[in-house]
């Protein structure tokens, strides 16, 4: 299992930031805005409640198949419910770990999007728990 740090939103801090409001075309090249407009601030806009949100750092690649690598930043809602498919931060165990809640008649499967990895069956006697549900992952592109 993978060692997660959890830090709470600073709800209160405001930074906004410039935002280019009439979108950034990945066709055709078209004329650059001659001005930014509106400005965006990356809280009010990705967090929809403050008081249960939390970002955390991800560490090791068994969700690499995901486009979540080593080093992310995932921003995980604690107060949203944990459905069949979701991206969820689970506690197995008394350990984090970073996987897909696939929830069946028979009981819950944490899978991973990494063949090098197995999907877990949880059993009856583990200690389990949905930590919260992953709502954005912030990444750097061009990583290889």
């Amino acid at each position: 299992m993978a060692e997660i740090t959890i830090h709470s939103v600073d709800s209160l801090g405001e930074m906004e930031l410039p935002f280019a409001d009439g979108g950034v075309h990945a066709g055709f090249p078209s004329p650059a805005q001659d001005l930014v407009e509106n400005g965006i601030d990356l809280n009010r806009d990705l967090v929809a409640h403050p008081e249960s949100t939390f970002y955390a750092r991800v560490v090791g690649d068994s969700m690499i198949d995901a486009n979540v690598f080593p080093g992310d930043i995932l921003i995980i809602d604690r107060s949203l419910s944990a459905e069949d498919g979701c991206m969820a931060l689970c506690v197995l165990n008394g350990d984090f770990t970073l996987k897909f809640l696939e929830i069946h008649s028979d009981g819950i499967v944490l899978r991973p999007a990494n063949v090098a990895y197995k999907s877990l069956r949880i059993g009856e006697c583990e200690q389990f728990e949905v930590w919260g549900v992953v709502t954005y992952i912030i990444h750097k592109v061009g990583r290889r």
